[in-house]
């Protein structure tokens, strides 16, 4: 059969590439219309939304950094195990924040790393959310504190924890705290903390300081272990309420000690005379210095056999660095301090000054 000619009517021209091409883009007007439009309305909507996305952020984020609600300064515990809608529920009933549901969303958004801790919290007027927030999550609870006098007593330092507002359970059983075995100081605390715990961090202070200040001792001492330093030193701190006398009545006890001389120290023989572990209620009398038990120190020779108060620091580092002095004896002066002497003669007359005060303000 022969081939077809080019003006053979039979057979289509065979179109070029060009041209099929632009025949495949080729759309009615119409439509291209319809295709703009839609892509300029979804051009619209999105900066619409990008619009009041970003209007919605810098509104929550002011709220987050503008001054709360809060009239005055306030304190609101948070418990154990709340959740986070309690605990917005609770600082909005406290007036700490406004909406309870944006402290969480502000939480949620600004501030998603860590939890809202439980514990007592005082907030300042005004405070704002991000204060808040930081506050909870940092565990910043109020701090409370007791302060421990020097000179009293284990019973006396129990007691008072016993009543100390913000502690939980119950003191140890005095038998197991010795007698000297805590250091009187300021005692920091947060609500909740227990009094078992309060008593072992007064114990391990007072075995620090002990050490310390044992292994910084003056040589040639007559005292022959920490422990024996802490009897003179409860002694010292019963004697003076001065603190500048406190290396010199130290220095007074360590020549007695040297010399073998009774310490003949009233407070040791008044707390061989309490009852039930209370404070004698009266002066001592001229026969309290013969009743015959283990911390008469005018009866018996030496330490007695255990602290008879719990010193402070000042107290155990005057013992263990006395004043250098040969002073013997000492006697109250009627103005809060002693009056000291190296010899009997001179110690004496120090003693016939002093009951004649005592006289004085009997008469007065």
């Amino acid at each position: 059969m022969p081939e077809p000619t080019q003006s053979d009517p039979l057979v289509d021209p065979v179109p070029t590439g060009p041209e099929v091409s632009d025949a495949s883009r080729k759309l009615p007007a119409a439509r291209r219309c319809n295709i703009g439009r839609l892509v300029s309305i979804l051009i619209f909507f999105l900066i619409v939304c990008a619009t009041l996305a970003g209007g919605g952020a810098v509104m929550l984020n002011r709220a987050y950094i503008e001054a709360g609600p809060l009239a005055a300064d306030a304190s609101v515990v948070v418990p154990r195990g709340a959740s986070g809608h309690a605990i917005g529920a609770l600082l909005e009933e406290a007036g700490i924040v406004a909406d309870r549901r944006l402290l969480l969303l502000t939480t949620r958004i600004f501030a998603p790393d860590r939890p809202l801790r439980a514990g007592e919290y005082s907030f300042p007027a005004a405070a704002s959310l991000r204060e808040v927030v930081a506050k909870l999550q940092a565990g910043d609870t109020v701090v409370r504190r007791m302060t421990i006098a020097e000179g009293l007593t284990t019973a006396e330092i129990l007691d008072l924890i016993a009543v100390t507002e913000g502690l939980s359970g119950p003191v140890p059983e005095q038998a197991a705290v010795p007698e000297g075995a805590l250091l009187p100081e300021t005692y920091h605390f947060s609500l909740g903390d227990s009094r078992a715990a309060l008593v072992a961090r007064m114990a391990a202070a007072r075995n620090a300081v002990l050490r310390q200040l044992w292994a910084g001792r003056k040589a040639g001492l007559p005292l022959k272990s920490p422990e024996e330093a802490l009897v003179l030193a409860s002694i010292v701190e019963r004697e003076t309420a001065v603190p500048e006398e406190r290396a010199r009545v130290a220095g007074v006890f360590i020549n007695r000690l040297n010399l073998e001389m009774r310490l003949q120290s009233d407070p040791t023989v008044a707390y061989g005379l309490r009852e039930n572990d209370a404070p004698l209620d009266r002066p001592l009398r001229r026969r309290d210095l013969e009743v015959d038990h283990p911390y008469n120190t005018y009866v018996h020779r030496g330490l007695p056999p255990g602290p008879i108060a719990n010193p402070g620091v000042a107290s155990i580092a005057a013992v263990l660095n006395p004043a250098e002095t040969d002073e013997l004896y000492f006697v109250a002066d009627g103005t809060g301090g002693h009056a000291f002497a190296r010899t009997l003669a001179e110690h004496n007359r120090n003693v016939e000054r002093w009951r004649r005060i005592q006289r004085e303000q009997r008469a007065r």
